[in-house]
């Protein structure tokens, strides 16, 4: 599935996948990194070392983006956006959908 348009890119947002590691090898945004939820925290600062920059947040539904999106909020990330689901964050970033 392909999305075409002026996706994420084009501002430096960050697109980050939430989902587990066999979510992330099904299907997942060409332009997006892995750090599953339970992992967030931990690596947040290491491979999210700028807390202005803007973050998109995606899973399977939502639900976890939703909750990794609080996490990074109280973290002290201001721009972060919970983009829902793999299909709608494709659909609102304009990103390819990829399988390893």
């Amino acid at each position: 599935m392909i999305f075409h348009g002026s996706g994420a890119e084009h501002d430096n947002a960050l697109i980050i996948d939430v989902r587990r590691l066999k979510e992330w090898n099904d299907g997942h945004l060409a332009s997006a990194r892995h750090i599953p939820l339970q992992n967030i925290a931990k690596q947040s600062t290491t491979l999210l070392p700028d807390k202005g920059q803007k973050i998109y947040v995606y899973c399977r539904s939502g639900v976890r983006s939703g909750k990794a999106r609080n996490i990074l909020r109280q973290l002290g990330y201001s721009d972060v956006i919970n983009a829902g689901g793999l299909n709608a964050a494709g659909k609102l970033l304009s990103d390819e959908i990829i399988v390893n």
